[in-house]
């Protein structure tokens, strides 16, 4: 089946993803003056009293909204916050599916960092958490930034974090498989973006020392004049031995391969130089750096990639519904370090090691236990940290 011929169809049928149902009888008299005039007075003025019985006369406990300027939608770049729509829908519907989270896709006609940062904080009050989405580098290091220390909400940029968790939770089981030490391997990344920067850092923390990451001209290194602040604050944190070169030479002996970058970037003779049971992630969308029947062929253990087309699929779905679903739970302040590594524990645990393979190292999108061992991970992680507003009441 040629999925994207057949899903321009679909999209045509259905004339949208989501829709919008009321949760109260509306069909009568007394109906209608208990879930609107004259009764809705009264939890209104609790409401103003109180802000935070917003969280529990609502729905806004269980809200969140998906936002874009549609200028990093997939991969396929700048089209704008209408061509980005059916994305947000998806993911919206994907929040309520695997999290039972209401969401709504919210894609703003502007590119400008300070509109925007104004435009969520001015409309923070009807949710309980903000998932932004394919807003492109750097801006949107700023844009996340600055909405996390100004919101009390959770703020989450699923593009930098989902990504890195749920590389990290796959990484972790095809290590076990590889029998490699996490702080022993050598790990290369190509794409130098939100994505990739952010998988830098979260795996950094998990324990990778000798780390990697590779833009368009090649391999980064502290002190090149090409790099943006981002790239040149995980510049100092990576290439520790001031590596310079191409993709090509840093592949060389390399244990692990992550790709957030473009198609058909690696060769079948770089992966063949990689170290023995090489594990690459090529994780680009629609198309990815390497097909993974050909980085099989030259010699891969283990090769993960973005779709679900083929085995291993690394896909943010993993994170998102389970990580706002713990965090709305609890009215958690924030998404902190702590939740953010319980997430990833949690998914690769969903993989007994009886069920392990270099087919599936990660449970399927589509497993709803997953997204509640997730959910259950990131609550117990908010509340051991004190980020939860329930715990301080």
């Amino acid at each position: 089946m040629n999925y994207r011929e057949m899903s321009l169809i679909k999209h045509g049928q259905w004339k949208g993803k989501i829709e919008m149902v009321p949760r109260v009888p509306v069909d009568s008299r007394e109906a209608l003056s208990l879930a609107y005039t004259p009764g809705v007075a009264e939890p209104c003025m609790a409401t103003h009293e109180d802000v935070e019985k917003s969280f529990t006369l609502t729905r806004r406990w269980n809200t969140v909204p998906v936002i874009t300027d549609g200028t990093a939608v997939l991969g396929l770049g700048d089209i704008g916050p209408e061509a980005g729509m059916p994305v947000m829908e998806g993911k919206c519907a994907l929040f309520k599916a695997y999290g039972g989270v209401d969401a709504y896709p919210i894609c703003l006609k502007t590119k400008d960092t300070e509109e925007i940062i104004k435009t969520i904080k001015i409309m923070s009050g009807s949710f309980g958490g903000i998932n932004l989405e394919d807003i492109s580098a750097p801006r949107c290091f700023e844009i996340e930034t600055r909405l996390k220390d100004e919101l009390d909400i959770p703020v989450f940029h699923d593009d930098q974090h989902g990504t890195a968790i749920v590389s990290a939770a796959a990484l972790l089981n095809a290590l076990k498989l590889a029998g490699k030490k996490i702080e022993e391997i050598r790990l290369v990344i190509n794409g130098a973006g939100a994505a990739g920067i952010a998988i830098a850092k979260f795996l950094i923390k998990l324990g990778v020392k000798d780390l990697y990451i590779c833009d368009r001209k090649g391999v980064i290194c502290e002190g090149d004049e090409r790099l943006n602040p981002a790239q040149c604050e995980i510049a100092k944190l990576t290439n520790a031995r001031k590596f310079r070169g191409t993709l090509a030479d840093i592949m060389k002996g390399a244990d692990v391969f992550i790709g957030v970058s473009g198609p058909h970037c690696v060769t079948k003779e770089m992966v063949a130089s990689m170290a023995e049971k090489s594990i690459l992630f090529p994780c680009a969308n629609p198309v990815p750096e390497i097909e993974p029947q050909d980085a099989k062929d030259a010699g891969a253990f283990i090769v993960g990639t973005g779709s679900s087309e083929h085995p291993n699929q690394i896909n943010n779905v993993l994170v998102f519904p389970g990580l706002f679903r713990g965090a709305l739970d609890v009215r958690a302040r924030t998404v902190n370090t702590e939740m953010m590594i319980a997430a990833a524990n949690g998914i690769a645990a969903c993989v007994s090691e009886n069920e392990l393979s270099t087919e599936y190292i990660l449970p399927y999108a589509y497993d709803k236990n997953a997204h509640k061992v997730v959910a259950k991970a990131v609550a117990e992680a908010a509340i051991n940290t004190g980020v939860s507003k329930l715990e301080n009441k």
